[in-house]
């Protein structure tokens, strides 16, 4: 079984910059500068035969044309008692709303159903550890709450794998698809 999703990868400029907002928090477990992306549709576990099927139907989503993206703020997922995730959100894009749209597509049409959570584009910056403090949270937030980037451009998008270890997720490039 593979664990699969579809992500825009972040450049490495812009993955360096947001590398050195990666400190002042502990508890913060922060990712690597080759996890940092936008995730486009998660789609879980597959077997090698849907993970074909998937692959294939991804090339629909492909050639919609480039578009750009733009990093803007930054926030914390959790519920009313604990944080778990720091994130880098980003401003509104439609084509990137429609990519993602096309690749929830394109699971479903693979056998693989789409996730119930509201699409949410978002940079994944660190997971919590239970012990993070939440006041400490708020400051880092507070403290990097203005972050903003350079236009991205996003002219590419990938397949990928993702293992499970005791240090995080390791991601691995299935397949590439050009817009």
């Amino acid at each position: 079984m593979l664990r699969l999703f579809t992500a825009i990868a972040i450049p490495e400029d812009v993955a360096e910059t947001l590398a050195r907002r990666q400190s002042g928090l502990p508890g913060a477990r922060w990712r690597p500068l080759d996890a940092l992306h936008v995730t486009l549709a998660f789609y879980g576990e597959a077997s090698e035969r849907t993970a074909d099927d998937l692959a294939s139907e991804l090339t629909r989503a492909e050639g919609g044309g480039a578009f750009e993206i733009a990093l803007s703020g930054v926030g914390a997922f959790g519920d009313a008692h604990r944080s778990h995730t720091l994130w880098a959100g980003l401003e509104r894009s439609e084509p990137l709303n429609v990519l993602a749209g096309r690749c929830r597509a394109a699971g479903e049409r693979a056998g693989v159903p789409p996730e119930k959570r509201e699409y949410r584009p978002h940079v994944t910056l660190a997971y919590l550890k239970p012990q993070a403090n939440p006041d400490r949270i708020g400051a880092w937030i507070a403290g990097h709450n203005l972050l903003k980037s350079p236009p991205i451009r996003v002219d590419r998008f990938g397949l990928y794998s993702s293992v499970l270890t005791g240090d995080g997720s390791v991601y691995t490039l299935e397949r590439e698809y050009l817009l």
